[in-house]
């Protein structure tokens, strides 16, 4: 049987970049599409106020990237943060990216702000900090596209972190079995990176910008990231046996 994964989309793409990439739910589901375990998923744009009826049942609920910022005060931020404390006091599996990375941290007792380092941009390469089951394939460092301003400084207590670099040091983490999240974007493509950073060319200036190009050369591990995420969804911890 397929996971049932609901992704709350948080952003809507530039009119420039919709006709090719749609959205991060689209985005996202091109690229689950290329991993093993069966998954299906549905998109709810969460900026647009649209969320899963009460009686929706999912898998795991997946938070996406968005040019806003996670310690932002937009209502619909507000509403999106109750929904996922929710969530996660139901015992929800939950996943974030950039956004949603930041988003879940800060929510869940960490800190996330405006990075002293300034932009991250084009191709980033991680060390990993740690093993778990549902890590396979297993990977000795972790290299992701990304684009972001905003970092989170200070992790929630209980969670461990996964990948880190210099630049970036709580690049990945989860919480136990129940959160998995990614400060890069496994969901993006090198053409998508590209275009970014050309819109985004005079606010990065020219030194960010053509170091973001010319990282564009290095592959990413996109699709592995998104296996790790699948298999976390469908790990199932063994329970532990109680002697009564």
């Amino acid at each position: 049987m397929s996971l049932r994964i609901c992704i709350l989309e948080t952003d809507i793409l530039r009119p420039e970049l919709v006709d090719q990439y749609q959205g991060y739910g689209q985005m996202f589901q091109r690229l689950f599409s290329q991993q093993p375990i069966a998954a299906e998923f549905v998109v709810y744009n969460v900026m647009e106020g649209h969320y899963p009826s009460d009686d929706e049942q999912f898998d795991a609920y997946l938070v996406t990237g968005s040019k806003a910022d996670s310690f932002g005060t937009d209502p619909w931020i507000q509403t999106l943060k109750t929904y996922l404390l929710e969530r996660y006091q139901r015992g929800d599996k939950l996943l974030g990216v950039c956004f949603g990375h930041q988003l879940l941290a800060l929510l869940l007792g960490g800190k996330t702000e405006r990075a002293t380092q300034g932009w991250g941009v084009g191709t980033h390469r991680y060390k990993l900090a740690a093993k778990a089951p549902w890590m396979s394939p297993v990977m000795e460092e972790l290299t992701l596209l990304i684009s972001h301003q905003d970092q989170v400084t200070e992790l929630p207590e209980s969670a461990t972190v996964i990948a880190s670099s210099d630049f970036c040091p709580f690049a990945a983490y989860h919480i136990n079995d129940q959160v998995l999240c990614f400060q890069g974007h496994p969901e993006f493509i090198h053409d998508y990176s590209r275009a970014l950073l050309e819109i985004r060319q005079q606010h990065l200036g020219e030194q960010i910008y053509s170091q973001g190009v010319a990282s564009l050369a290095h592959e990413h591990h996109g699709t592995t990231v998104a296996e790790w995420m699948m298999r976390f969804v469908a790990h199932k911890p063994q329970a532990e046996t109680s002697q009564g």
